[in-house]
């Protein structure tokens, strides 16, 4: 094969295979990365080959920064993490199975260096490059979560029962959908097979959600297990509470979730990262993440219990999404079967129902995968635009695919008749794949290439903890592994210190100090910054200094951009000698809000300090709010964050990492239409060259017929001139006659030439047609793949009528004061340990 051809949104996934001759098309296939928005089904027996072919999609998926949710029941995925960009020997060694290699007859180190190879001929024979196994290994930010254990990085369920943080009569739907999913978990995981929605139990620990939810609460298990046993409700319907469920019945279901947080081996699902979805698909940068969900370790009543909080979480987060037609997130689920029976009604099936009906509007997709097509709904299925059918072991299997296949068909307005498709199937074997894609004209067969990744089988969890060991002690960065909060503001001023005098042995009072603060002027307002930072010793004191505290609004705009920003400031201006004219040059912008202030000192207090005339002369304090609101209009701007290909800005309560997450989808949805309309722009000139190519062809096909022809009537012409010859009659007919028949055919012959010249030139044409879009398409996602690479800052200044100051005052900066001399450390903004 050729060189992979890079194309953002393009997922290289093999090449075109024909039945017939059993061998590989120089043709690659190449897999439209927004068909997935309509989610997608791969089916096929054991060893068919699903998992080279899927973990080969995720591959695709992550060079092109995709962000991916994996489900593992099995531990196969875990794979994606082995990447050897080097494929040397010693790479494998560690995941080479020795009782392989025994079997095989070769020690570890031989196997593993066969496998290298192995591994190095089969990228080649794909056209896939060590430098493209590099830019997988530096995109990609894969983590291998373990809920229920701390062998990968560990997963805390409290999270789930958290408040969704939305409002509930706007989202009363959306709430409730997922309070039924989480009940009916909790219920499955206590052994307690109850009707979802017209059992007691279900009803009133929905009830208890609800009640909590709407007003914002958080919940936890100790909470929820109180509640049952008293209810924050008296009523549930028209019924009280003791007539609905008797207190005798509720104290034996509340034992039931009590004994699940009882025991010993539940507090690992208490620890860990929360089950944030949004922390999972973006590191804090925003960049996007690969998160692998291994269960193979848990029950299945566990299994169900987290994959259901799992999508229940997915499905909240997707419909906060703003809508898309390009894909923004992937959900990979490896095994479907037992989650999305026919028949049955586990939690699990509705979340994912929902997901496959609505998720396609904001651009989340899902890719299911099972290996038992008989125990899957495919009703279900029937919005599925893309279907991957591999080699089934059973012919019921093949029935019960094709039934839902054809399904599908009809369902987009397909028409499967003409396919023969129950044919094609049969004649599938191993990694040899039938793709139906709604978005295509055609079905495809085809072979999947080679993985990147080393498929050493799935992975055990000594072999996991290996992995996840240099994440777990943060010599790895994997994102929300090593978090951390971002202060609210900054200060451009020096930190405000002060040194004091010792204390007074007589009074308790500092020296310099006062018991009390000074009685002033009633127009002007006294105001206290609370003491939050612990003292630095037992006996240290606090005191506090006198400043001059303005705090003011200034209003941004900017109608073009529908920019309304409002900046509160609070500004303390601490005395400097005995200067009278007031400067807020010195002053320190506070990271405190107005309501955080009082007019009443902290009762601890030991002294107050003594404040200069200019800050208690009422005139003074008059002329400093005029200067406040100059000094504001000159120096306060507003930094917009501007990405001049999109038009985006960073609003002013928007992180930047949510920022850059909106931009990066943004920057794919204008590659996505550019490439389009570049598509759109070459397709009639390709068309009508190939038009004329087939054309041509065609008069091709009767010019060598015409030869032919001409070729065997001049043959048959001259043996009987020659004959004629022989036989004694000489007659110049017969010799011209050859004659005429030799310039025809060479007139046919030439005919046959010019057509072959110019299919040549019109399929030169075609050629530097298609390198011009192939350039043209590079240049695209070159410009588009590195959006934040192209921000700039913008300053918008406010107007005069823009800045309000609403007070200017005498503020009290809290310190504390250790008993031996030294400088004072403020005390109304935390430090760290």
């Amino acid at each position: 094969m050729q060189p992979v051809e890079e194309r953002l949104g393009s997922f290289y996934l093999g090449a075109e295979y024909d039945l017939e001759t059993g061998k590989r098309l120089d043709e690659p296939l190449n897999y439209d990365a927004r068909d997935l928005t309509t989610h997608a089904v791969c089916v096929g027996m054991t060893g068919s080959g699903k998992t080279g072919l899927c973990i080969g999609l995720l591959e695709e998926a992550a060079l092109d920064r995709v962000p991916l949710i994996i489900v593992d029941p099995k531990g196969d995925m875990t794979n994606l993490l082995l990447q050897f960009p080097d494929l040397l020997p010693e790479n494998f060694l560690p995941w080479i199975n020795e009782e392989d290699a025994r079997r095989k007859g070769m020690n570890p180190e031989d196997l593993a260096a066969k496998t290298a190879e192995t591994w190095k001929n089969g990228l080649s024979d794909w056209g896939i490059s060590t430098e493209r196994i590099r830019q997988l290994h530096d995109s990609g930010q894969f983590t291998i979560y373990t809920p229920g254990s701390d062998t990968g990085i560990p997963v805390s369920i409290m999270g789930s029962l958290a408040s969704p943080g939305l409002d509930f009569e706007e989202h009363t739907e959306t709430i409730r959908e997922r309070i039924a999913g989480t009940v009916n978990a909790l219920l499955g995981l206590a052994g307690l097979q109850v009707d979802p929605v017209r059992s007691r139990e279900s009803i009133l620990l929905a009830s208890i959600f609800e009640h909590f939810w709407k007003s914002g609460q958080d919940l936890d298990l100790a909470l929820l297990i109180n509640s049952i046993q008293k209810p924050p409700m008296r009523q549930l319907g028209v019924f009280d509470v003791n007539t609905f469920f008797p207190e005798k019945d509720r104290f034996e279901l509340a034992m039931a979730l009590n004994a699940i947080i009882a025991s010993p081996s539940f507090q690992s699902w208490l620890a860990g990262e929360p089950l944030d979805i949004d922390r999972m698909l973006f590191t804090p940068e925003g960049k996007p993440r690969q998160s692998i969900f291994y269960l193979a370790h848990l029950s299945d009543s566990e299994r169900m219990f987290f994959v259901t909080l799992l999508l229940e979480n997915v499905l909240t987060w997707t419909r906060a999404q703003a809508g898309t037609s390009s894909l923004r997130a992937l959900l990979y689920f490896d095994e479907v079967f037992g989650y999305l029976p026919p028949v049955a009604e586990p939690p699990s099936k509705r979340p994912l129902l929902t997901l496959l009906k609505q998720a396609r509007a904001f651009g989340v997709g899902c890719v299911l995968v099972t290996q038992n097509p008989v125990d899957l709904d495919y009703k279900a299925l029937t919005n599925t635009g893309t279907w991957f059918i591999g080699k089934l072991q059973a012919e019921r299997d093949k029935e019960r695919v094709l039934e839902g296949l054809k399904s599908a068909i009809a369902e987009a307005g397909g028409k499967g008749a003409a396919v023969d498709y129950d044919t094609i199937i049969s004649k599938l074997g191993n990694r040899i794949f039938l793709l139906h894609n709604v978005h295509e004209d055609r079905p495809v067969v085809f072979q999947t290439r080679w993985a990147m990744s080393f498929l050493s089988g799935p992975m055990t969890r000594p072999q996991i903890r290996k992995l996840m060991e240099p994440v777990k002690s943060g010599s790895q960065r994997t994102g929300t592994s090593q978090m951390s909060s971002v202060p609210g503001g900054t200060s451009n001023a020096a930190p405000v210190t002060s040194t004091l005098p010792d204390q007074s042995p007589d009074s308790g009072v500092p020296i310099g100090f006062t018991a009390k603060p000074p009685v002033l002027d009633p127009s002007i307002r006294q105001l206290f910054l609370p003491a939050i930072a612990p003292a630095p010793d037992p006996q240290a004191q606090l005191v506090c200094e006198p400043a001059l505290i303005g705090i003011a609004a200034v209003a941004f705009s900017d109608r073009k951009r529908a920019i309304n920003e409002t900046k509160p400031f609070v500004i303390a201006c601490m005395e400097s000698g005995t200067a009278v004219e007031i400067s807020w040059d010195n002053g320190e912008t506070l990271s405190i809000r107005e309501d955080e202030l009082t007019e009443t000192p902290d009762p601890r207090s030991a002294g107050f300090g003594m404040p200069s005339e200019s800050f208690v002369d009422a005139r003074q304090i008059k002329a400093a709010a005029q200067s406040l609101a100059n000094w504001l209009y000159q120096t306060s701007r507003f930094q917009l964050t501007v990405h001049t290909g999109t038009g985006l800005f960073r609003h002013g309560d928007e992180s930047e990492r949510d920022f850059l997450i909106r931009l990066q989808q943004a920057a794919r949805e204008k590659r996505d239409q550019e490439v389009d309309a570049l598509e759109r722009k070459y397709a009639p000139q390709l068309e009508k060259i190939q038009e004329k190519i087939r054309r041509e062809q065609r008069e091709l096909a009767r010019d060598e017929e015409e030869h032919q022809s001409r070729k065997t009537s001049e043959l048959v012409g001259l043996g009987t001139t020659v004959l004629g010859f022989f036989l004694g009659r000489k007659s110049t007919a017969g010799i011209n006659s050859a004659l005429n028949r030799r310039r025809m055919t060479s007139n046919a012959k030439a005919e046959v030439a010019e057509s072959q010249e110019t299919i040549e030139e019109l399929s030169a044409q075609q050629q530097v047609l298609e390198e011009e879009m192939k350039a043209a398409v590079a240049e695209i996602s070159a410009k588009w793949e590195h959006p934040e690479t192209s921000l700039v800052t913008e300053d918008l200044a406010p107007r005069r009528t823009d800045i309000t100051v609403q007070l200017v005052g005498l503020g009290w900066l809290p310190f504390w004061k250790p008993v031996k001399a030294g400088p004072a450390v403020p005390a109304w903004e935390s430090h760290p340990s």
